[in-house]
Protein backbone atom coordinates (compact mmCIF):
# COMPACT_ATOMS: atom_id res chain seq x y z
CA UNK A 1 0.00 0.00 0.00
CA UNK A 2 1.22 3.35 -1.23
CA UNK A 3 2.32 5.85 1.62
CA UNK A 4 -0.15 8.87 1.92
CA UNK A 5 2.82 11.49 2.13
CA UNK A 6 0.18 14.39 3.03
CA UNK A 7 -1.53 12.21 6.03
CA UNK A 8 1.88 11.94 7.37
CA UNK A 9 3.17 15.57 7.14
CA UNK A 10 -0.30 16.96 7.90
CA UNK A 11 -0.36 15.07 11.38
CA UNK A 12 2.92 17.01 12.27
CA UNK A 13 2.87 20.14 10.64
CA UNK A 14 1.57 23.04 9.78
CA UNK A 15 -0.71 22.35 6.76
CA UNK A 16 1.28 24.91 4.50
CA UNK A 17 4.15 22.92 5.08
CA UNK A 18 2.85 19.72 4.62
CA UNK A 19 1.16 20.13 1.30
CA UNK A 20 4.51 21.03 -0.08
CA UNK A 21 6.35 18.69 1.62
CA UNK A 22 4.11 15.84 0.24
CA UNK A 23 4.42 16.72 -2.98
CA UNK A 24 8.47 16.86 -2.64
CA UNK A 25 8.18 13.27 -1.15
CA UNK A 26 6.06 11.87 -3.99
CA UNK A 27 8.94 12.62 -7.01
CA UNK A 28 12.13 11.06 -4.79
CA UNK A 29 10.26 7.72 -5.10
CA UNK A 30 11.20 8.13 -9.09
CA UNK A 31 14.77 8.39 -8.47
CA UNK A 32 17.59 6.12 -7.74
CA UNK A 33 19.46 6.55 -4.51
CA UNK A 34 22.84 4.83 -4.54
CA UNK A 35 24.83 4.40 -1.14
CA UNK A 36 26.35 6.54 0.49
CA UNK A 37 23.81 9.41 0.70
CA UNK A 38 24.53 13.03 1.85
CA UNK A 39 21.80 15.15 2.53
CA UNK A 40 22.54 18.56 2.55
CA UNK A 41 20.98 20.57 5.39
CA UNK A 42 19.08 17.69 6.83
CA UNK A 43 17.17 20.25 9.55
CA UNK A 44 15.36 18.46 11.91
CA UNK A 45 15.33 15.17 9.82
CA UNK A 46 11.64 15.34 9.49
CA UNK A 47 11.40 15.13 5.76
CA UNK A 48 13.58 12.45 5.71
CA UNK A 49 12.06 10.18 8.39
CA UNK A 50 8.92 10.34 5.95
CA UNK A 51 10.29 10.14 2.58
CA UNK A 52 13.14 7.44 2.48
CA UNK A 53 11.86 4.43 3.45
CA UNK A 54 15.48 3.37 4.58
CA UNK A 55 18.41 5.30 6.64
CA UNK A 56 19.95 7.75 4.79
CA UNK A 57 23.87 7.80 5.55
CA UNK A 58 24.62 11.42 6.60
CA UNK A 59 22.81 14.35 7.24
CA UNK A 60 24.54 18.05 7.74
CA UNK A 61 23.37 21.06 8.99
CA UNK A 62 25.17 23.92 10.72
CA UNK A 63 22.53 24.33 13.51
CA UNK A 64 22.81 22.03 16.92
CA UNK A 65 19.02 22.40 17.75
CA UNK A 66 17.26 20.90 14.61
CA UNK A 67 20.31 18.19 14.60
CA UNK A 68 19.20 17.32 17.74
CA UNK A 69 15.46 16.67 16.84
CA UNK A 70 16.88 14.98 13.30
CA UNK A 71 19.47 12.24 16.06
CA UNK A 72 15.96 11.53 18.30
CA UNK A 73 14.15 10.84 14.78
CA UNK A 74 17.04 8.28 13.93
CA UNK A 75 16.78 8.52 10.07
CA UNK A 76 20.28 9.40 9.54
CA UNK A 77 23.44 6.58 9.77
CA UNK A 78 25.69 9.84 10.91
CA UNK A 79 24.88 13.32 11.83
CA UNK A 80 27.60 16.46 11.08
CA UNK A 81 27.19 19.99 12.35
CA UNK A 82 28.79 21.56 9.76
CA UNK A 83 28.90 25.07 7.22
CA UNK A 84 27.92 23.25 3.88
CA UNK A 85 30.62 25.15 2.09
CA UNK A 86 33.04 23.71 4.63
CA UNK A 87 32.54 19.83 5.07
CA UNK A 88 34.45 17.43 6.95
CA UNK A 89 34.25 14.51 4.70
CA UNK A 90 37.01 12.76 2.14
CA UNK A 91 36.79 13.63 -1.43
CA UNK A 92 34.61 11.59 -3.30
CA UNK A 93 32.54 9.64 -0.75
CA UNK A 94 29.30 9.96 -1.53
CA UNK A 95 27.06 8.09 -4.18
CA UNK A 96 24.38 10.08 -4.39
CA UNK A 97 23.13 13.63 -2.64
CA UNK A 98 19.77 14.97 -1.50
CA UNK A 99 18.52 18.69 -0.61
CA UNK A 100 15.38 19.40 -0.37
CA UNK A 101 14.12 23.16 -0.38
CA UNK A 102 17.41 24.08 1.51
CA UNK A 103 19.87 25.50 -1.26
CA UNK A 104 17.46 28.46 -1.78
CA UNK A 105 18.39 29.60 1.73
CA UNK A 106 22.01 29.82 1.58
CA UNK A 107 23.94 33.56 0.79
CA UNK A 108 27.13 31.63 -0.45
CA UNK A 109 25.39 28.95 -2.45
CA UNK A 110 28.28 28.65 -5.08
CA UNK A 111 30.53 27.15 -2.37
CA UNK A 112 28.24 24.78 -1.33
CA UNK A 113 27.67 23.31 -4.74
CA UNK A 114 31.23 23.05 -4.84
CA UNK A 115 31.87 21.38 -1.88
CA UNK A 116 29.18 19.17 -2.64
CA UNK A 117 30.43 18.35 -6.13
CA UNK A 118 34.08 17.42 -3.69
CA UNK A 119 32.71 14.91 -1.87
CA UNK A 120 30.50 13.23 -4.49
CA UNK A 121 31.50 10.30 -6.70
CA UNK A 122 32.13 11.56 -10.58
CA UNK A 123 28.93 10.47 -12.15
CA UNK A 124 26.71 10.90 -9.02
CA UNK A 125 23.42 12.22 -8.90
CA UNK A 126 22.65 15.42 -6.91
CA UNK A 127 18.64 15.85 -6.33
CA UNK A 128 17.55 19.19 -5.00
CA UNK A 129 14.40 21.50 -4.62
CA UNK A 130 13.67 25.26 -4.70
CA UNK A 131 11.42 28.04 -5.49
CA UNK A 132 12.00 29.67 -8.95
CA UNK A 133 11.00 33.20 -9.63
CA UNK A 134 7.13 32.97 -9.68
CA UNK A 135 7.72 32.16 -5.88
CA UNK A 136 7.19 35.91 -5.30
CA UNK A 137 5.83 36.64 -8.82
CA UNK A 138 2.72 35.09 -7.87
CA UNK A 139 1.94 36.17 -4.41
CA UNK A 140 -1.53 36.70 -4.21
CA UNK A 141 -1.52 39.60 -1.69
CA UNK A 142 0.20 41.64 -3.93
CA UNK A 143 -1.76 40.97 -6.66
CA UNK A 144 -4.92 42.35 -4.79
CA UNK A 145 -2.91 45.44 -3.53
CA UNK A 146 -1.92 46.20 -7.12
CA UNK A 147 -5.74 45.88 -8.21
CA UNK A 148 -6.85 48.58 -5.54
CA UNK A 149 -3.97 50.84 -6.69
CA UNK A 150 -1.44 49.91 -3.94
CA UNK A 151 1.40 48.79 -6.19
CA UNK A 152 3.92 50.35 -3.71
CA UNK A 153 2.10 48.61 -0.33
CA UNK A 154 1.99 45.31 -2.86
CA UNK A 155 5.93 45.59 -3.37
CA UNK A 156 6.69 46.07 0.40
CA UNK A 157 5.03 42.91 0.99
CA UNK A 158 6.44 40.62 -1.22
CA UNK A 159 9.98 42.44 0.19
CA UNK A 160 8.73 41.52 4.03
CA UNK A 161 7.89 37.41 2.57
CA UNK A 162 11.03 37.18 0.73
CA UNK A 163 12.72 38.25 4.34
CA UNK A 164 10.68 36.29 6.33
CA UNK A 165 10.70 33.07 4.19
CA UNK A 166 14.63 33.69 4.13
CA UNK A 167 14.40 33.28 0.13
CA UNK A 168 18.32 34.37 -0.59
CA UNK A 169 17.61 32.41 -4.53
CA UNK A 170 14.34 32.88 -6.39
CA UNK A 171 15.97 32.34 -10.21
CA UNK A 172 15.21 30.52 -13.35
CA UNK A 173 16.59 27.22 -14.19
CA UNK A 174 19.93 29.29 -16.39
CA UNK A 175 20.62 30.45 -13.26
CA UNK A 176 21.26 27.14 -11.84
CA UNK A 177 22.48 25.17 -14.28
CA UNK A 178 25.35 28.08 -14.49
CA UNK A 179 25.85 27.53 -11.18
CA UNK A 180 26.11 23.83 -11.45
CA UNK A 181 28.92 23.72 -14.26
CA UNK A 182 30.65 26.00 -12.61
CA UNK A 183 30.51 23.78 -9.48
CA UNK A 184 30.85 20.75 -11.59
CA UNK A 185 27.52 19.26 -12.06
CA UNK A 186 25.85 18.51 -15.51
CA UNK A 187 22.19 19.18 -15.22
CA UNK A 188 20.21 16.54 -16.44
CA UNK A 189 16.47 17.73 -15.77
CA UNK A 190 14.01 19.96 -14.15
CA UNK A 191 10.77 20.50 -13.71
CA UNK A 192 8.37 23.13 -12.24
CA UNK A 193 5.75 21.70 -9.91
CA UNK A 194 3.22 23.42 -7.20
CA UNK A 195 1.11 25.59 -9.46
CA UNK A 196 -0.41 29.01 -8.20
CA UNK A 197 -3.35 27.80 -6.86
CA UNK A 198 -1.36 25.32 -4.52
CA UNK A 199 0.96 28.06 -3.68
CA UNK A 200 -1.99 30.71 -3.10
CA UNK A 201 -3.20 28.16 -0.42
CA UNK A 202 -0.09 27.76 1.04
CA UNK A 203 0.88 31.41 0.89
CA UNK A 204 -2.83 32.29 3.12
CA UNK A 205 -1.66 29.19 5.26
CA UNK A 206 1.18 31.23 6.64
CA UNK A 207 -1.78 33.62 8.78
CA UNK A 208 -4.17 30.91 8.81
CA UNK A 209 -1.70 28.33 10.23
CA UNK A 210 -0.90 30.78 13.52
CA UNK A 211 -2.49 28.79 15.67
CA UNK A 212 -0.44 25.71 15.82
CA UNK A 213 2.28 28.44 16.96
CA UNK A 214 0.93 28.30 20.66
CA UNK A 215 1.89 24.02 20.78
CA UNK A 216 4.54 24.30 19.38
CA UNK A 217 5.94 26.99 21.75
CA UNK A 218 4.46 24.90 24.57
CA UNK A 219 4.74 21.10 23.16
CA UNK A 220 7.58 21.05 20.84
CA UNK A 221 5.01 19.88 18.54
CA UNK A 222 2.79 21.85 15.87
CA UNK A 223 -0.78 19.91 17.16
CA UNK A 224 -2.14 19.69 20.20
CA UNK A 225 -4.77 16.74 18.63
CA UNK A 226 -2.71 15.29 15.79
CA UNK A 227 -5.75 12.89 15.43
CA UNK A 228 -7.99 12.21 11.45
CA UNK A 229 -11.40 13.17 12.66
CA UNK A 230 -9.80 16.69 14.10
CA UNK A 231 -7.70 17.61 10.87
CA UNK A 232 -10.52 15.86 8.31
CA UNK A 233 -11.52 19.65 7.20
CA UNK A 234 -8.33 20.68 6.59
CA UNK A 235 -7.54 17.50 4.87
CA UNK A 236 -10.44 17.39 2.20
CA UNK A 237 -9.73 21.28 1.66
CA UNK A 238 -6.17 21.44 1.23
CA UNK A 239 -5.55 17.13 -0.56
CA UNK A 240 -6.84 18.46 -3.77
CA UNK A 241 -3.49 20.53 -3.87
CA UNK A 242 -1.03 18.29 -3.08
CA UNK A 243 -0.80 16.50 -6.60
CA UNK A 244 2.42 15.46 -7.53
CA UNK A 245 2.91 16.35 -10.83
CA UNK A 246 4.93 18.51 -13.08
CA UNK A 247 3.19 22.18 -14.16
CA UNK A 248 4.70 24.72 -16.18
CA UNK A 249 3.52 27.58 -13.98
CA UNK A 250 4.78 26.00 -10.24
CA UNK A 251 6.50 28.22 -8.69
CA UNK A 252 9.32 25.78 -7.46
CA UNK A 253 11.25 23.53 -9.39
CA UNK A 254 13.20 20.20 -9.25
CA UNK A 255 16.27 19.64 -10.19
CA UNK A 256 18.60 16.22 -10.74
CA UNK A 257 22.02 16.85 -11.80
CA UNK A 258 25.42 14.49 -11.81
CA UNK A 259 28.84 14.66 -10.53
CA UNK A 260 30.55 15.61 -13.89
CA UNK A 261 33.04 12.61 -14.58
CA UNK A 262 36.75 13.49 -13.61
CA UNK A 263 39.03 12.87 -17.02
CA UNK A 264 42.70 12.76 -17.49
Amino acid sequence: MAKDYFWLNLRELPYFRAMLRAVEAHFYQDFALPHPILDVGCGDGHFASITFDQKLDVGIDPWAQPLQEARRRDCYHGLVRADGAFLPIPDGYFACAVSNSVLEHIPHIEAVLAETRRVLKPGAPFYFCVPNPDYLDQLSIPAILGKAGLKSAGQAYTRWFRRVTRVEHAVPPETWRSWLERAGFQLERHWNYFPPPAWHAMEWGHYFGAPTLLPHALTGRWLFVPQRWNLALTDRLVRPYTRPQPDEQGVFTFYTARAVEVKG
